[in-house]
């Protein structure tokens, strides 16, 4: 059987805190996991379309660090 919670809530919340120095709203930790997931997801997307094009078969460390920074610029707020 899965566990209840996918994520410790009450840690992102703590390590949120700690490093922005505002108050938080009820469900910021929520939206934080989401947005991760969505950087993820592109991350791993970006990085198979560029090892297609090198002419490997499988996603490399390579091919992530090649795409990070385009991937970092497309969410940075």
């Amino acid at each position: 059987m899965a566990p209840s919670n996918l994520y410790p809530r009450a840690t992102l919340k703590r390590i949120t805190k700690a490093h922005t120095k505002r108050p938080l709203s009820k469900n910021v930790d929520i939206m934080i996991f989401l947005d991760y997931m969505l950087f993820m997801q592109e991350l791993v997307k970006e990085a198979a379309i560029h090892s297609r094009q090198s002419g490997e078969k499988n996603v490399s460390a390579r091919s992530v660090r090649k795409v990070r920074e385009r991937c970092l610029r497309k969410f940075k707020g």
